[in-house]
């Protein structure tokens, strides 16, 4: 069983993807993990990197074979990332999505705690703003360079609006979903 975790940035993927698979004794991969270390190596902001992934496609050529090769060669793993439903054609697709003051809070929780440390907000009116302009990048450069857009809900199997609900219950919901395919 593999399973695609996607969803909009501060939706909970990451968490609620190693949540899941801790339910599920799966594996977890995150594009997210990979990307933040690839904007680090560069001396980056995640968003800078976006912003350079826009117009060079290096940056996704790294990034997407090594999904590809997940997908063609283990099975059993739970893996959250933007596209991950597009390059694992073969995986129940999962979406989140929250509004966007809470996934803005969420972020700025999460830089609080450093564990978004290329993220840097001064208030949730920048965050916000923030987040906006990251979506908006995503959905260009994923739809000029793979004709697909990751925030369209048709691309799912299961959908959860993550806003009132923790990461637990996310997880949980996720896991009865799966069981009950």
């Amino acid at each position: 069983m593999i399973i695609t975790i996607s969803g909009l940035p501060g939706s909970g993927k990451s968490t609620v993807a190693r949540l899941l698979a801790d339910k599920l004794r799966l594996k977890h991969y995150s594009t997210g993990d990979y990307m933040r270390k690839m904007a680090g190596d560069r001396h980056l902001t995640l968003a800078q990197l976006g912003q350079q992934a826009e117009k060079d496609k290096k940056i996704d050529e790294e990034l997407d074979p090594w999904q590809i090769k997940l997908g063609l060669t283990e099975d059993n793993f739970i893996i959250d990332g933007r596209l991950s439903f597009h390059f694992i054609p073969r995986s129940i697709k999962v979406f989140l999505s929250a509004e966007i003051e809470e996934r803005a809070k969420r972020i700025m929780k999460d830089v609080k705690f450093k564990l978004r440390k290329e993220e840097q907000f001064k208030d949730l009116d920048a965050a916000v703003k923030g987040i906006g302009e990251r979506e908006a990048c995503e959905s260009k450069r994923f739809l000029q360079y793979y004709q697909t857009d990751p925030y369209d809900q048709k691309n799912y199997d299961f959908i959860i609006d993550t806003t009132l609900i923790s990461a637990e219950q996310t997880a949980e919901m996720i896991k009865e979903f799966v069981e009950n395919q």
